[in-house]
Parts: C-alpha cells; sequence; structure tokens
C-alpha cells in the first residue's frame, strides 16, 4: 500500500471576505472529493483572505497510479475558476 499527499498553497483570486473565500474552496473542494474519489482538506490559513493551504490524499497499490492521479488532481486546480496555484509538494509515503 502506498499514500500520496500532495500539499497546496493556494490564492484566492478577488476574495474580500472569508466568505468569498470559503465559497471559492468549497467548490474546489468538493468538486475534488467526487471527482477523484480522494480526501482533501483545509489544513493552514483558514483566517486568511486570500491564502489557503489544502491537502489532498490517495492511497492505492503503485507509485506511478499515485502520481497520475494527483498529476491529475493538480491540472484540475490550476484550472479552477478563482484560484491561483502558488506552490505544490508532494510526498509518497
Amino acid at each position: 500500500m502506498v499514500v500520496g499527499l500532495n500539499i497546496y498553497e493556494l490564492r484566492i483570486v478577488g476574495a474580500m471576505s472569508l466568505k468569498d473565500k470559503r465559497r471559492v474552496l468549497s467548490s474546489l473542494l468538493n468538486r475534488l472529493r467526487s471527482r477523484y474519489n480522494i480526501s482533501v482538506s483545509e489544513i493552514d490559513s483558514q483566517d486568511t483572505k486570500q491564502h489557503a493551504i489544502i491537502a489532498v490524499a490517495v492511497v492505492a497499490n503503485s507509485s506511478a497510479h499515485i502520481y497520475r492521479v494527483l498529476a491529475t488532481v493538480t491540472n484540475f486546480v490550476e484550472q479552477h475558476r478563482g484560484v491561483e496555484l502558488l506552490s505544490v509538494n508532494t510526498e509518497l509515503l
């Protein structure tokens, strides 16, 4: 069993309040969960209007499959409206 973990640092474009930020993040997190069957959560910067850090976890039998899923998720995050991807950290456990 292999566990893959991506940590994404995001800028929430145009968020003027925490409510704006949560609307954008909620949409992103729900779409990721339903489309890719992964675990995802905001893990830091909850009280900052235009900054978020989210974690994505994937469990599989092969590291090649995990890398494919995480690459696909990264592409999805990059293209999500209202979000600018600042950095990505990938780990296999």
